[in-house]
Formats: C-alpha cells, sequence, structure tokens
C-alpha cells in the first residue's frame, strides 16, 4: 500500500538513531543539526506473534510478515514556514506522507546539544506545531481567495460549505491550533480532502528518555502528557540509545535477557512499529497454505472485495466470495479442515467488513 510514516523533530533530538534502530536503512546519526537533509525510507517488518503461532500450526514453506514504510525527514528548526533551515524541504517531505511521528527530546545530556540550549520537550512541540500552522495557514488563505467569489457567484452548495470550514480552520490556525482539532461533519471532511493540510495528518508523540527512564518516564515526559491532553494523540516513551544497543546484539535471546534485565516485555522498537501501524488505520488479515502463510495489509473498513484487490486486482474484480476463520478459531481447532468440519468456516459476500485477524481465502472469476 505504500503508506508512509515520517518521523519529525528539531535536530538532534535522536530522529536518526531511532530510524536506524527500526530499519536497515542506515541514516546517518550526528551530534549535530541537519544530519539528514534527503529524508531516508526504510521499509519495516511489522511484528506479529500471530504469524508465529500460524507458521508452527500450518508448517509452510514460507512466511511473509506485513510491512510500514518510516520516513526519516530533515530535523526543522523555527522559520521554517518562511524557508528557514531546510523549512521548505522538510514541509514538502512531510507533506508526502500519511501521519506523523514527532519525536521529542525528553533527557538531559550535556555531550549532546540542543538546538534552542536547553531541554523542553513542550516547547519544541510548539516550535514545530507552529511552523506546520503557518503553512497551513498558508494554504487556506490561498484556497479562500479562490473559493469564496466562486462560492458567492454561484448556487454550489458544496463551495459554500468549504468556505465555512475554511474560516474555521483559519480560525483555529490564527489560535495556535491543528487542523485536527477542528470537528468536521462526513460532508465537511468530503468538500475539504484536497486540502492536504499537514496539521490533518494523525500524529504520534515520541518521548526519547534515558535509559533510567523508560519504564516509568520522567518530568520532560509528564509535561508532554499534559500538553497534549486534548489532542486524543498516543504517546510512547522509548530509550532511542539504549534501543540502538538493543539492535547490535547478535541474537533474539541476547536481545530477549537485555530487555527483562530493564523489567521489559518488548522493545520500544517492536511498540513503535505496531502504533506506526495503527496510526495509517491498517490492519492485517492472513492467507495460510503449505506453501505460504501471509499477512497483508488492508485499510480498516475495507470490504472483502476491497481486501482481495490487496493481493492481486483481478481477485477485486473478479469476487465471488470469501471464505473466513476467525484466527482464534483457527488457533484452537488447529486447522482448515478441522475448522471447516466444525461448521466454522464462514462464506461472505461483497458486504462482508474485513476483521483484523480474518483468515481468508477468496473465490474470483475474471
Amino acid at each position: 500500500m505504500a503508506l508512509q510514516c515520517g518521523i519529525v523533530g528539531l535536530p538532534n533530538v535522536g530522529k536518526s538513531t531511532l530510524f536506524n534502530c527500526l530499519s536497515n536503512a542506515k541514516a546517518q546519526s550526528a551530534n549535530f543539526p541537519f544530519c539528514t537533509i534527503e529524508p531516508n525510507v526504510g521499509v519495516i517488518t511489522v511484528p506479529d506473534e500471530r504469524l508465529v503461532k500460524l507458521e508452527e500450526l500450518v508448517k509452510p514453506q514460507r512466511v511473509v510478515p506485513t510491512t510500514v514504510e518510516i520516513v526519516d525527514i530533515a530535523g526543522l528548526v523555527k522559520g521554517a514556514s518562511k524557508g528557514e533551515g531546510l523549512g521548505n524541504k522538510f514541509l514538502a517531505n512531510i507533506r508526502e506522507t500519511d501521519a506523523i511521528i514527532h519525536v521529542l527530546r525528553c533527557f538531559d545530556d550535556d555531550n549532546v546539544t540542543h538546538v534552542d540550549g536547553s531541554i523542553d520537550p513542550v516547547r519544541d512541540k510548539e516550535i514545530i506545531d507552529l511552523e506546520l500552522q503557518f503553512k497551513d495557514l498558508e494554504t487556506v488563505e490561498a484556497r479562500l481567495q479562490k473559493t469564496e467569489k466562486a462560492a458567492k457567484a454561484s448556487k454550489d452548495q458544496d463551495a459554500k460549505k468549504l468556505v465555512e470550514v475554511l474560516y474555521r480552520y483559519k480560525e483555529a490556525f490564527e489560535n495556535g491550533k491543528s487542523a485536527r482539532t477542528v470537528e468536521l461533519t462526513e460532508h465537511e471532511q468530503k468538500v475539504t480532502k484536497d486540502l492536504y493540510l499537514l496539521t490533518n495528518k494523525p500524529v504520534m508523540y515520541v518521548c526519547n528518555v534515558d535509559e533510567s527512564s523508560v519504564v516509568d518516564g520522567n518530568q520532560h515526559v509528564e509535561a508532554v502528557r499534559e500538553a497534549v491532553k486534548d489532542e486524543n494523540a498516543e504517546i510512547l516513551i522509548i530509550a532511542a540509545k539504549t534501543e540502538s544497543e538493543i539492535a547490535e546484539l547478535e541474537t533474539f535471546e541476547e536481545r530477549q535477557e537485555f530487555l527483562e534485565d530493564m523489567g521489559l516485555k518488548e522493545s520500544g522498537v517492536s511498540k513503535l512499529i505496531r502504533s506506526a501501524y495503527k496510526l495509517l488505520n491498517l490492519q492485517t488479515y492472513f492467507t495460510a497454505g503449505v506453501k505460504e502463510v501471509r499477512a497483508w495489509t488492508f485499510h480498516k473498513g475495507f470490504c472483502a472485495p476491497q481486501a482481495a484487490g490487496v493481493i492481486h486486482t483481478d481477485f477485486e474484480k473478479g469476487f465471488i466470495r470469501a471464505e473466513v476463520i476467525k484466527y482464534d478459531t483457527f488457533v484452537e481447532l488447529g486447522s482448515e479442515l478441522a475448522c471447516k468440519e466444525a461448521g466454522k468456516m464462514s462464506v461472505e459476500g461483497k458486504e462482508y467488513v474485513v476483521q483484523d485477524g480474518d483468515i481468508m481465502h477468496f473465490r474470483f472469476n475474471v
């Protein structure tokens, strides 16, 4: 599906270190601003214990997990919306992503410089928010100039509705709020969908802490929690430096032992990947046979033909029906045959809304 999460933040907050942990596509990591200029793209495997269980039961020739794309974008500075630093490039790169992973520095370390000279993650967040809001305000004002005259001169109700929403957006930006805080009806979302506002993208905040704060957080993390409490956004606590040490360990057993010593069940990177997948509004269904057990990515809310089209467009065009087994049922009974014999395989038509974890087999004719 090629949907992307962009990692953003001020220089030297740990974006590239975190990206290095996520991907084999290594971004340069250095103790100075703008070490990442061109956006680095990593295709990241999404950890899913269900695949492990299906492999045990089916014993296929191969297993194919699903993936998500993560983009490491150049650090932004104050004035980016006016072209300061790498501002225009940053804003263009973030516009191309589908969701934002906003990394905030929540650790003190005199050996790692901060572009503004002190540690204040709430201030850092507001700097980036303001730059994105300024750019969105430009977009909205330009659209208003085009649309307002047309709305007055015609009886186009959609144009009139668009003008109304544009003014609500304008008011939000002028009050230091992002587009995602403006509540819209389904019709309003439809008439504004081609605005592609930067602050309308779903966002997740990653608090980059030191190793001692990775379990319970610290005062910086609490300040972030308070600042974003009205945004309906997820917060993850990760020690990027520690994650980089974990990533260098050779075996799974060594990594698990390291995590257990820290009092953790899984790495922060695994949590981040799954959260990024969820942030993009993605879910997974499975196909399971002796040749291959595979995870397939689909948009939450897809009906069966659309989900079939993820495999091949012919599957969607010639869709006849879908045979569906729930994951928990498959695990309980142990095989597709056992599920069929127990009457636990359902036959679904074009209106069936695919659920996360469904094990599916599509019948089609082209």
